[in-house]
């Protein structure tokens, strides 16, 4: 009798707490998609389809010429603009190659600066195309009412093209960034404080303990970035913003208005650093349960014994390496008693084994989460270090442009993984044999792993309620900073300490002119008396 009473307690709580989830729940709101395209559309379509089986209703903004935002789609609606986006494919593998050249030590300082400079030119002609295609939306009257008259409750945009966050501001609704880089930068240094004395800024491979040198070139590299963004980027956003908005405001200050961040890290793998209350972390929302493997691919790891296998991907941008790099590549996997599935579009490599599968596309997160996997050969992208973060599976990391880097070090660091410049290829085979016969690599990362899904929600979950969140009340004004509309001298408190530096020498001044006064009144006073 007494345990059906405390079952049916337990029912009753169950059923109390479900309801609650109910009650909180936000039903069907509109929500107006502002994406980026190419791996930053992998993150926002996995928020999309969670808003879609939720209830809420998704209008996507896509660019005619994206790469991966389809027009028609089960999980929302679509506008398409016009725009001149695909001049960027031949621009990617240009550049790549250029970097391959750089990275093999085939590149002078005149041929370096020729490389920054070409991402001078690619960042600013980015912005101006994304700036050009909101400028379109802007100005086409009909498609304006329409966008009001839909009467969305919030904008979710992704600000490493911004001109999500402009529309915002224009429809004056709730902004909500699904975020990691913004127009300026790495996230967090917009929205929190961030000491450059242990907060690392990405491209300079530093990690949160940094010698005085490495502080120094931390320091160098905030200025660098600081005037790039000045000169490079700002100026695009500052004309549609003078042109548009009633707020006369830069860009960056738009982003810090922001009512929601929506951060794609955690820090299980982000550095511990200062942060604010309207920033959510949702590392690894992404990241799911493996499925069962197709019947080929599920034959070809069986059939890899105790030995197991490994997976190499460069990412959807790498179609190849130079054909001597993948001959040193195909000819070390070779040698290894694991099998090897490659993710390879370019030449088949002369070099290649028995043991190594080559394929268009593979099932990466469903490979990294079966049991026979051993190790991962990537380019460091965030997307896959989070899935092998969340599948405890150690990474060979061989980074080659943008954030690639400054996530593999935070691995590094962490000892669940190995970086190889591709300066270094030769050294290939060493380090992956490292990698897989040292079994501290796998126990760091499934260590991390445990950290990462040791949370009381699914980041998906977390990042949905804060979005369901702003839609209740119209906004987060209550969590958001007012500093942003600081001017920068009052944010560092300058008048204030130039007000108090002047209180101090009027008090001073007037000390030392009264003490004067006195000494010579008091030596007027001698003198009279001798005489």
């Amino acid at each position: 009798m007494k345990s059906f009473s405390n079952q049916r307690r337990l029912t009753m709580i169950g059923l109390f707490l479900a309801l609650s989830v109910f009650a909180l729940s936000c039903s069907g709101g509109k929500v107006l998609v502002y994406p980026v395209d190419g791996s930053h559309w992998v993150n926002m379509k996995v928020l999309i389809e969670e808003m879609h089986t939720r209830g809420h209703s998704i209008t996507v903004i896509r660019p005619n010429s994206s790469w991966y935002i389809a027009d028609n789609s089960p999980f929302y609606s679509s506008i398409t603009i016009p725009d001149e986006m695909n001049e960027f494919e031949d621009f990617w593998d240009e550049y790549l190659w250029k970097t391959l050249e750089k990275e093999r030590g085939h590149s002078s300082a005149l041929s370096f600066l020729e490389l920054q400079a070409d991402l001078f030119s690619m960042l600013s002609k980015a912005h101006h195309l994304g700036c050009n295609m909101l400028s379109f939306i802007l100005e086409d009257k009909k498609l304006v009412k329409k966008l009001k008259d839909e009467r969305y409750d919030l904008v979710l945009t992704d600000p490493a093209i911004a001109g999500g966050v402009v529309l915002a501001h224009y429809l004056k609704l709730p902004l909500v960034l699904n975020v990691r880089w913004t127009a300026s930068g790495e996230g967090h240094l917009l929205i929190a404080p961030s000491p450059l004395s242990y907060v690392p800024l990405p491209g300079t491979g530093n990690t949160n303990k940094m010698s005085f040198s490495q502080r120094v070139r931390n320091i160098l590299f905030h200025s660098f970035t600081f005037i790039m963004n000045r000169y490079v980027v700002d100026p695009h956003y500052d004309v549609l913003i003078e042109k548009y908005l009633d707020e006369k405001k830069d860009i960056v200050s738009l982003m810090q208005a922001a009512d929601l961040w929506l951060m794609r890290v955690d820090f299980v793998f982000e550095f511990p650093r200062p942060t604010m209350p309207n920033v959510v972390y949702m590392g690894g929302f992404q990241c799911k349960p493996s499925k069962p493997l197709p019947q080929d691919l599920e034959a070809f790891a069986q059939s890899s014994g105790d030995h197991g296998f490994i997976i190499m991907s460069l990412g959807t941008l790498v179609k190849s390496l130079p054909m001597d790099m993948t001959n040193e590549i195909a000819a070390t996997f070779a040698s290894l008693p694991q099998k090897v599935i490659w993710r390879h579009l370019g030449p088949r490599p002369s070099t290649v084994g028995n043991n190594t599968l080559i394929v268009e596309w593979m099932p990466q997160n469903d490979l990294l989460g079966h049991s026979k996997i051993k190790a991962f050969v990537a380019h460091g992208g965030t997307n896959g270090v989070q899935e092998a973060i969340y599948h405890g599976v150690p990474i060979l990391g061989m980074p080659l442009f943008f954030d690639q880097f400054d996530n593999l070090i935070r691995v590094q660091e962490k000892g669940a993984g190995i970086i190889l410049r591709l300066s270094e290829i030769n050294g290939f085979g060493q380090a992956l044999r490292e990698l897989v016969s040292n079994a501290s690599y796998r126990t760091d990362m499934q260590r991390i792993s445990r950290l990462h899904r040791d949370q009381p929600m699914r980041p998906l979950d977390t990042a949905i309620f804060w979005i369901e969140h702003v839609m209740r009340h119209k906004g987060a004004k209550h969590l958001r900073s007012e500093f942003y509309n600081m001017s920068w001298y009052s944010y560092h408190s300058v008048d204030v300490f130039l007000v108090l530096l002047g209180v101090f020498a009027v008090f001073v001044f007037t000390t030392v002119a009264i003490i004067r006064y006195v000494c010579c009144r008091i030596c007027c006073k001698r003198k009279l008396k001798k005489e």
